[in-house]
């Protein structure tokens, strides 16, 4: 694969320019006021895919759904099939004061690249798209063949995706899926990961009168919601043990020692305080005996997303009388979903404080969790080709972060094995997130390895 990785090598400033030419586009799937812009992104990424070389290009619907991104390659007879996925829909940038840079301009500061989607997920979208025109304008050919689906609402929990792949099931059927949305545990350190979290959340919603009422009159006989609410969501503080709620726990799969070595080997509470930002005297809430990655990854959480009872900037004086909360969890194997969601909601409305009227509803299908046994042709061919790109061996890596569409996909095409590499970078979800730049090469040099040794297995064996 020389010629490949020679023209990637002279293209990296073109491929940059692609990635800031769709870091433009505010393509924001989380508030329904984008709709414009998810199309618009999605057309660009046709665009992208037919510049990279790919066959029948164009953008595929389901009902309700955000576009999907479509290119194919499948001139490699009696080679494997592999599914390419990434996503070109983002999450709004936040307050734009916090950014250094402008969200919406690809930015270069100390070899990171800054904007919103940088890495979550535009970088991996033109990281497979590089890596395949390297092959297929470096070489004239893939080894193998390819179908790349870009989709447009990973960002809201791929809602549409299981009956888009359903609809278009025969049109995308692959033998191997290679997802590029995940994280390495480090610059300049690839990893594999093999396990995901799932996610459930609710909507708290606590009353207590018909509307507010002047806090002079009705302060101190009056039930605050507010502070009826804080109440109920203090119930889930866990200190530094188990979440409270009743049964939580019920089937998490037990981490094995080899992981949990691995992972506490990884966990070095100094630099991921300094990493996080975690104020001095702030304790991180880790289990005792876990470690951070351990439980970040393979352990259960609750989080308050979001909580809203009035406004700081029209605030007066009032008593008032409603309050509410989104409560999101996240889920490891082999939690079910359904149960987790009875316990978490019987719990948060159990005996409300003054008798207020508690109303918990669920916000979303569960996304769900997701394991492998990170062996077999395909991983190995993974782990050759990421250390030949980045020169460095693997670590394989469960990540606490949630991709919907995984699990169920690779049961829908009879077990297919997904491949789940990381790109490196930070502050996802937040302001100035950036991509490691050299670690991004790093990436796609090591997927045009990756499709070399897949091309190399014995009769296209992936399994």
């Amino acid at each position: 694969m020389d010629r490949a990785l020679n023209w990637l090598e002279a293209h990296f400033p073109d491929l940059e320019r692609d990635l800031a030419e769709l870091v433009k586009i505010d393509s924001i799937s989380t508030d329904g006021d984008h709709q414009a812009e998810i199309e618009q992104s999605a057309e660009l990424v046709c665009a992208l895919m037919k510049r990279a070389g790919l066959r029948n290009v164009g953008i595929l619907r389901a009902e309700w759904a955000n576009p999907y991104a479509y290119g194919e390659w499948l001139e490699a007879p009696g080679q494997p099939t592999v599914l390419l996925y990434s996503h070109h829909d983002v999450q709004p940038p936040g307050p734009e004061e916090k950014w250094v840079s402008p969200p919406w301009q690809l930015t270069r500061r100390a070899g990171r690249l800054y904007a919103r989607g940088a890495v979550d997920d535009k970088g991996g979208v033109v990281a497979q798209l590089g890596a395949l025109a390297a092959c297929l304008h470096g070489e004239g050919r893939l080894p193998i063949n390819v179908k790349m689906i870009v989709e447009g609402e990973e960002e809201i929990g791929s809602k549409n995706l299981l009956g888009f792949f359903q609809q278009h099931r025969d049109h995308l059927q692959a033998d191997l899926i290679v997802v590029c949305d995940t994280e390495n545990i480090q610059d300049g350190t690839p990893s594999i990961t093999y396990s995901l979290r799932g996610l459930v959340s609710v909507l708290v919603e606590v009353r207590s009168a018909a509307g507010p009422k002047h806090s002079g009159f009705v302060g101190g006989a009056m039930a605050d919601a507010a502070i009826a609410l804080n109440r109920i969501l203090g119930r889930l503080y866990w200190d530094n043990g188990q979440v409270p709620i009743p049964h939580f726990y019920d089937g998490v799969r037990p981490v094995s020692p080899a992981e949990r070595a691995v992972f506490a080997s990884l966990s070095d509470e100094a630099e991921l305080r300094a990493q996080l930002g975690v104020l001095p005297g702030v304790r991180l809430a880790i289990e005792p005996g876990s470690s951070f990655y351990e439980q970040t990854s393979r352990r259960p959480a609750v989080t308050v997303i979001a909580q809203e009872a009035s406004s700081l900037k029209r605030a007066s004086n009032q008593v008032l009388s409603s309050a509410s909360a989104i409560v999101s969890c996240r889920l490891v194997p082999d939690q079910d979903p359904k149960a987790v969601l009875e316990h978490l909601r019987a719990f948060l409305m159990e005996d409300p404080p003054w008798g207020v009227q508690v109303e918990v509803t669920v916000r979303d299908e569960p996304t769900p969790w997701w394991i492998t046994d990170p062996r077999g042709p395909a991983f190995e061919a993974a782990k050759q080709a990421l250390e030949a790109g980045y020169g460095q061996p693997v670590v394989p890596l469960g990540c606490g972060g949630s991709i919907g569409f995984v699990r169920p996909v690779a049961e829908l095409f009879g077990g297919a094995p997904a491949l789940l590499l990381g790109i490196s970078g930070d502050d996802l979800h937040a302001p100035n997130e950036y991509l490691h730049e050299d670690d991004w090469h790093k990436l796609m040099k090591s997927l045009v390895h990756l499709f070399g040794k897949l091309g190399e297995l014995p009769g296209g064996k992936v399994k």
